[in-house]
């Protein structure tokens, strides 16, 4: 899922930065549709939406009131398709994977210290939560593990974003056709709606538009496009909490 504000047509970009925007949503993309367990795509774009360059929208089939850690994993490499596509083509990054990285590292962090999904450290929460109002704070964190647990916590968090962006790296590495297939629709259209992003990504004919003679076929539904405040780009689902985080 993505959080996508309204859309600038008459930002100027140039052609290279075209390029990238291109492939970096076109890795987004193809990790959520052939990782198993991911959201299916329903819309890809490059064309500028709020303070994002592009992005991907993704959507569950049903809804659910809980994530597996098999699920967190999958939203983990989604997430990070669009940095491992830049580098995989430009051998290079750029800034555009900022929030991606913000979000994933998050998420990987509450998988360990809040759901005790970490297989090393256990089925435990790290981190006390206590309120502050007195001080202007809805809700604190105060820390009751030791600077030994502390730094086990960090190398898993980077041990499930590695695994994540290895995992992303090799999925674009064995469709790098389709990667580039997806890219360069892009850079010709802007925007791809899900039928016709399945029928690049299958080397397949484009869905014609309607002839004059026949009623206008009507856009496919998106569902909704805010789904995180945090950034344009993957929103990685989080079960429903009993106060903010």
């Amino acid at each position: 899922r993505v959080i996508a504000g309204p859309e600038r047509k008459s930002r100027v970009i140039s052609v290279k930065e075209k390029e990238v925007t291109a492939y970096h949503e076109a890795g987004h993309a193809l990790v959520a549709h052939y990782l198993p367990g991911c959201d299916p795509v329903h819309k890809v774009s490059i064309v500028a939406r709020g303070m994002s360059a592009g992005y991907t929208i993704s959507l569950p089939e049903e809804d659910h009131t809980f994530v597996t850690r098999s699920k967190f994993e999958c939203q983990l490499a989604f997430a990070l398709g669009g940095r491992a596509a830049e580098e995989l083509v430009f051998d290079e990054v750029t800034t555009g994977a900022a929030n991606d990285l913000e979000q994933v590292t998050e998420v990987a962090r509450a998988m360990v210290t809040r759901y005790g999904m970490s297989e090393k450290l256990g089925p435990m929460t790290f981190g006390q939560k206590e309120e502050l109002v007195f001080l202007g704070r809805e809700i604190g964190e105060q820390r009751d593990y030791s600077e030994a647990v502390a730094q086990q916590i960090d190398e898993e968090v980077r041990r499930i974003v590695h695994t994540a962006h290895q995992r992303a790296r090799q999925l674009l590495e064995a469709h790098r056709e389709q990667l580039n297939a997806v890219a360069e629709r892009l850079i010709e259209v802007e925007t791809l709606e899900a039928e016709e992003f399945v029928a690049v990504v299958e080397g397949r004919a484009a869905p014609e538009e309607p002839t004059s003679g026949g009623m206008p076929t009507p856009p496919r539904s998106t569902g909704k496009e805010a789904l995180a405040p945090t950034k344009p780009g993957p929103k990685l689902d989080m079960p429903p909490q009993p106060a903010p985080a």
